[in-house]
């Protein structure tokens, strides 16, 4: 039974792999003419929207990327028949330098002088036999051709040019069909998919026609751009045929990663054929390396964003894949096919995997990476992860969407017995290390090292402790205006009050002065006289606590502070407590730690207006 899953799944997946392989005769016209209906969707669409049909704005688009295509066809014959008139010296430097590469390669002490070597072993015979050889006669091969007849020639020249004309003729007819009938194929598509799937097969079909069209015009404008780029660097440093080199460039960009590669090869051997020496090649090579950097690494992840879906990772591995099975063309469409299959997989349980391994984010929310980090004890992620969400939002935020529901889930696995020892105290620690960075207000830089796997105390307690190292006794002053302080109370249980500290930290974060104290804390007498500075108070949501005490505890608070709001925050994961009664014995219930800032933030802001007023 455990055998029979992952067997059926091997085979659906050879046979898959099969049928891509050998049908590929038939596939690759279907696929390229799907492929091109997404990249040409948003052309259509803009002329849609001048009011045109969409038969004629078919029409228009079709014709406007054909003369595109012919335009720029001619440009490059007629480069290509420029350079075949400066083949024959291109063809001799070119000799030059490869005999030059091959000395150096060959007998790489040859340039020392005859003095140096005289103490090194076999130099002088490495010399002598190379020269020896070279001397020497070498048998010429004879190869024998049969005469051809101009029948022959002729059937072979049109074989070799029906082939690709006649598929770039058969892509186009399907090309223009899909494009007529796209409506009619959707249609069917969601016919196919079931009458109970219609909303998330037209989802599904919505996102990859978006992210596959998104993706080529970003491609298109990027890479021709780049060529551009590239011609007129090129023709500063005066090569010829700089036309050439550029639309070289731009169409191999196409291809992941290899495409790159192969242009630079080609600039630098077409300007060392140009130059005698080697300075312009490597001056060329450079300029292009760096323009790609560039490009790569700071244009393309801005204009992109996350156009493509995918991973470095899964766009290296679908090209390899798609290239062994379907050649330069599989190797062309590797990134919009791979990226078609990672949309589907949102919509598809049986194509789930192949989104959850090369999609460019995992399907894992904020709150599961924040777990499964603090369970294999990377502060240091949590900590970078931290800091990208606080540069555009709050603590307070950060806390609701990330920490608590972290949180809950490591709870949830501790009460079921699946987590061991080790990994408790490696997620304990971490929690400590996270939240002590935080409260020390270096969420901004790296997370400093601390010693937290031996803490005697719980982590709220630790952070309430260091808090008091840093402010004083009392978390800070008492000499503060009335009203000024926002008190957070809960009794000395780990749950609650970590969640009291944290709610503190959010608070400080955003400039109150927030301060915390335990209800179950024997020290009462030395307490302050401060009642009069409290402006509201948080109690925390009896999760451990038992009810009756924590009643007891409202009631101690109702007589102490009698003028002062008692307000609790209801956490998201279950509760034993009935909150029908947790509600009667507070004046107000919040929902998150954002809505406890907002309610207390106009506090902070009426309090300043009048000190200013005053």
């Amino acid at each position: 039974m455990f055998l029979k899953r992952p067997t059926n799944i091997l085979l659906t997946v050879t046979c898959a792999i099969a049928l891509l392989h050998f049908g590929r005769e038939v596939l690759q016209p279907i696929t390229l003419a799907l492929v091109l209906s997404l990249a040409l969707a948003p052309l259509i669409r803009a002329i849609v929207g001048l009011g045109i049909s969409r038969t004629v704005a078919t029409f228009i688009a079709l014709g406007l990327s054909i003369s595109a295509l012919a335009g720029a066809g001619v440009v490059l014959v007629a480069q290509l028949y420029g350079l075949t008139a400066d083949l024959p010296q291109y063809r001799a430097e070119i000799r030059a330098k490869l005999k030059e590469v091959q000395v150096l390669t060959e007998q790489p002490l040859a340039r020392l002088p005859a003095e140096l070597l005289e103490g090194v072993p076999g130099a002088t015979a490495s010399g002598t036999s190379l020269r020896s050889r070279r001397g020497t006669t070498q048998p010429v091969p004879v190869v024998i051709r049969e005469p051809t007849s101009t029948q022959d020639s002729l059937t072979r020249a049109i074989g070799v040019v029906s082939g690709p004309l006649g598929t770039v003729g058969l892509v186009l007819v399907l090309l223009v069909f899909v494009l007529l009938d796209q409506e009619n194929l959707r249609d069917r598509l969601v016919r196919l998919a079931g009458q109970r799937e219609v909303s998330r097969t037209l989802k599904g079909l919505e996102d990859a026609a978006h992210g596959v069209s998104r993706f080529f015009f970003s491609q298109f404008i990027v890479n021709i751009v780049f060529g551009a780029v590239i011609g007129v660097v090129l023709w500063l440093l005066g090569i010829p045929h700089a036309v050439l080199c550029a639309a070289l460039c731009a169409v191999l960009r196409f291809v992941p990663y290899i495409g790159a590669l192969i242009a630079g090869g080609a600039i630098a051997l077409f300007a060392a054929a140009v130059d005698p020496g080697w300075t312009l090649a490597l001056v060329a090579l450079a300029l292009f390396v760096a323009l790609e950097v560039v490009l790569a690494y700071v244009i393309e992840p801005r204009v992109y964003g996350h156009s493509s879906g995918m991973s470095a990772l899964a766009v290296i591995v679908s090209a390899l894949f798609w290239s062994a099975v379907w050649g330069p063309v599989g190797l062309l469409l590797s990134t919009p096919l791979t990226l078609c299959l990672v949309v589907a997989g949102r919509y598809i349980k049986g194509l789930e995997p192949v989104t959850i391994l090369l999609a460019e984010i995992p399907d894992a929310s904020a709150a599961q990476r924040f777990f499964h980090r603090a369970l294999s004890g990377d502060a240091a992620a949590i900590i970078a992860d931290a800091r990208v969400f606080l540069r555009k939002s709050t603590l307070a935020r950060y806390c609701d969407q990330v920490v608590l529901p972290g949180l809950a889930l490591a709870i949830g696995d501790l009460r079921g017995g699946r987590t061991d020892k080790v990994q408790e105290e490696r997620l304990r620690s971490t929690i400590a290390l996270v939240a002590d960075t935080l409260a020390a207000g270096k969420h901004t830089g790296r997370a400093r090292r601390l010693t937290v796997s031996m803490l005697n105390e719980s982590i709220g307690a630790h952070l309430r402790r260091r808090r008091e190292e840093q402010l004083g006794r009392w978390q800070g002053s008492l000499d503060v205006p009335a009203r000024s302080i926002v008190l957070s109370v809960g009794f000395s249980n780990i749950r609650e009050e970590f969640r009291s500290e944290l709610l503190v930290l959010a608070l400080r974060e955003a400039g109150i002065d927030a301060r915390s104290i335990m209800l179950d804390d024997e020290d009462e007498e030395a307490r302050p006289d401060a009642e009069h500075l409290v402006s509201t108070v948080f109690v925390v949501y009896p999760i451990e606590t038992p009810f009756e005490a924590w009643n007891e505890a409202i009631d101690a608070l109702r007589e102490n502070l009698p003028d002062v709001p008692l307000v609790t925050i209801r956490p998201r994961e279950d509760v034993t407590a009935d909150a029908a009664l947790v509600a009667g014995r507070v004046d107000m219930v919040l929902q998150s730690f954002e809505e406890a800032l907002a309610f207390v933030a106009p506090v902070k802001e009426a309090k300043a207006a009048k000190a200013a007023a005053r």
